[in-house]
């Protein structure tokens, strides 16, 4: 078998993931400044390694000259979604990007399409362009969009699939595919209350940003104001904290605001 020099083989690929994973956690950091419902949970992302490239070269009987052009998930980024209706509005924002920054060559809906496995996942191909010291290329990445639920089980049935070399028992089979099942019945739950997640998360990034101003703002009052004031101040903030009241944070955090301006800080 020919030899291959798989740090030149695999840099490229490196590069692309690196660059990718900017691109959508640019999106998820834009949402958040702008204030607006972001449908990407997390992004994460990987690389193949020799050992693993090779073995599916070997079961695909692919020849090491032809790795490049025929093996498409050598770089992988994998988007998390809380609901499936989120993968497709990501869907819908790598669509937007086609020919641009990217090129999309396929897409594979395993959610509509499920395998037999129970494997449920959106795949879309692309080939990245990109500036190298060598020069101008394209390589091929593998972009999987998920539910949460649907990673959990694709992650246990890859370990279980790798310890047994493929050929998972029938009575492990059944019980991975109830799984597949249950998986797909928790995201149809969620996605039937997810106004009521929605509004509880927004409310808690809402006080998290309070908590922040006011911390800010008894800081560097310390500095300025007399102790007894910021004793008092400290053991208010403790109790509406406590109380977990919002709009009462908002309430405190006003006067703050004011202290701060008549101490002009």
């Amino acid at each position: 078998m020919e030899i291959i020099n798989w740090k030149e083989l695999l840099y490229p690929y490196e590069q692309t993931v690196a660059e990718l994973l900017i691109k959508f956690k640019s999106i998820q950091k834009e949402c958040k400044n702008l204030g607006v419902y972001c449908p990407i949970e997390s992004v994460s992302a990987r690389v193949k390694k020799a050992a693993s490239i090779m073995d599916k070269a070997g079961r695909k009987q692919i020849s090491p000259d032809r790795i490049e052009d025929e093996i498409e998930d050598i770089a992988g980024i994998r988007i998390m979604c809380q609901f499936v209706e989120d993968i497709y509005k990501v869907i819908d924002m790598i669509r937007i990007r086609n020919g641009k920054d990217m090129h999309i060559v396929e897409e594979r809906d395993y959610i509509k399409n499920k395998k037999p496995s129970g494997y449920q996942s959106y795949h879309i191909i692309i080939r990245y362009p990109l500036s190298t010291a060598l020069g101008y290329r394209e390589v091929f990445a593998e972009i999987q969009i998920r539910t949460l639920a649907m990673n959990f089980w694709a992650t246990v049935e890859h370990s279980l699939r790798y310890k047994y070399s493929g050929n998972i028992p029938d009575s492990i089979q059944k019980r991975l595919t109830n799984c597949a099942e249950a998986a797909f019945r928790l995201d149809q739950e969620m996605s039937t209350i997810r106004e009521e997640i929605t509004n509880a998360q927004r409310l808690n990034e809402i006080k998290q940003n309070l908590v922040n101003n006011i911390l800010e703002n008894i800081q560097n009052l310390f500095f300025v104001a007399k102790l007894d004031d910021m004793n008092k101040i400290n053991r208010e903030f403790i109790d509406l904290w406590s109380a977990n009241d919002v709009e009462k944070l908002k309430e405190f955090n006003e006067r703050l605001n004011i202290m701060a301006e008549l101490y002009r800080i």
